[in-house]
């Protein structure tokens, strides 16, 4: 019943993929995803040089004999990123599968990818940009709505729109992103036209997730209501956790602060400190919606198969009304 075309493109067991999360989405992490199976995606931006990025890819695939992708970013980024560079690596080191996300892939770097016989996806916030995606050569496209966690766009199009009118106007496999934290969701997503889901904020609460205990604690305690748009005024707008650091941020922008102030709050180096220490109000997180429908930590392997069963039991429940 949840065999899809993304199942059959990843070659993966479920139709579910873990959102990649920067600071995060490291090898352990990701093979514990693969190893469930959905499909774990390695955060490249995590790794300053080549060799610490095919370090990754290598100890990702000692953990895992099961598909994994690599997530190239496209999103505005403080440190310069050649996406080239990381290409050279996927492609000697055979890397299957790359999920771009952020801004219009560009095309020579999609040729290499696809020269190399690599299956791309394209994660992004509207079905035009998807349809260009879709004319480069991408294998399937992610549609991400505004209650996601992460950076959300700026046309504020939610998870129930954007996916229905994705599947109608692509050929290519959609996934639905943004919101979906169980099998309700999943199921949801599959009835809209999606093939498959990306998950995000229901695995930073697991077992396996590297961001500390005070953290997922924090978390579990949230509700839906604790999370805020932020970075409207850098044209970069992300959904955050509710925390002191992201009421910071929205000062900031609210009276005009210059980019260098705003910086000083959403650095990476202050994530990765509240991710290490447990100090939560030091950094700024993407964080979805659903946070609320999440209330407690569990095992990456548990998350997925309650999340496949759940949807399963929907499913048939609809198809025998």
């Amino acid at each position: 019943m949840l065999k899809t075309r993304v199942t059959e493109l990843f070659g993966i067991r479920y139709p579910i993929v873990g959102g990649c999360m920067m600071h995060i989405s490291g090898p352990e992490f990701v093979a514990a995803i693969s190893n469930a199976g959905a499909l774990g995606v390695l955060a490249s931006a995590m790794y300053t040089d080549r060799e610490s990025f095919r370090e990754a890819i290598r100890k990702t695939r000692a953990l895992t004999d099961q598909p994994f992708a690599v997530n190239l970013s496209l999103h505005p980024a403080i440190r310069p990123i050649d996406n080239h560079v990381y290409v050279d690596v996927i492609l000697e080191e055979g890397v299957s599968i790359v999920e771009t996300s952020g801004h219009r892939p560009p095309e020579d770097l999609y040729a290499r990818l696809k020269g190399g016989g690599v299956k791309v996806m394209h994660k992004c916030v509207s079905v035009r940009h998807a349809q260009t995606a879709q004319r480069l050569g991408a294998d399937a496209v992610t549609v991400f709505g505004y209650e996601g966690g992460g950076h959300i766009g700026e046309l504020g199009l939610t998870t129930m729109v954007l996916v229905p009118l994705a599947a109608d106007a692509l050929s290519v496999p959609v996934l639905a992103a943004g919101g979906i934290a169980d099998g309700r969701g999943l199921a949801a997503a599959l009835a809209l036209g999606a093939e498959g889901v990306v998950v995000g904020t229901r695995l930073l609460l697991t077992q396996e997730c590297p961001i500390h205990p005070a953290v997922k604690e924090a978390l579990v305690a949230a509700t839906e209501l604790e999370t805020r748009p932020i970075l409207h005024t850098l044209q970069n707008t992300m959904r955050a956790w509710d925390n002191a650091a992201a009421r910071r941020v929205a000062e900031l922008e609210a009276r005009g602060a210059s980019l260098p102030e705003i910086l000083a709050v959403v650095g990476g180096h202050m994530t990765r400190r509240m991710f290490e220490t447990g100090e939560t109000d030091v950094g700024v997180m993407a964080c979805s919606q659903a946070v609320g429908l999440v209330r407690e930590v569990r095992p990456v392997a548990e998350v997925i198969q309650e999340m496949v069963a759940q949807a399963r039991e929907v499913l048939l429940r609809l198809a025998a009304d």
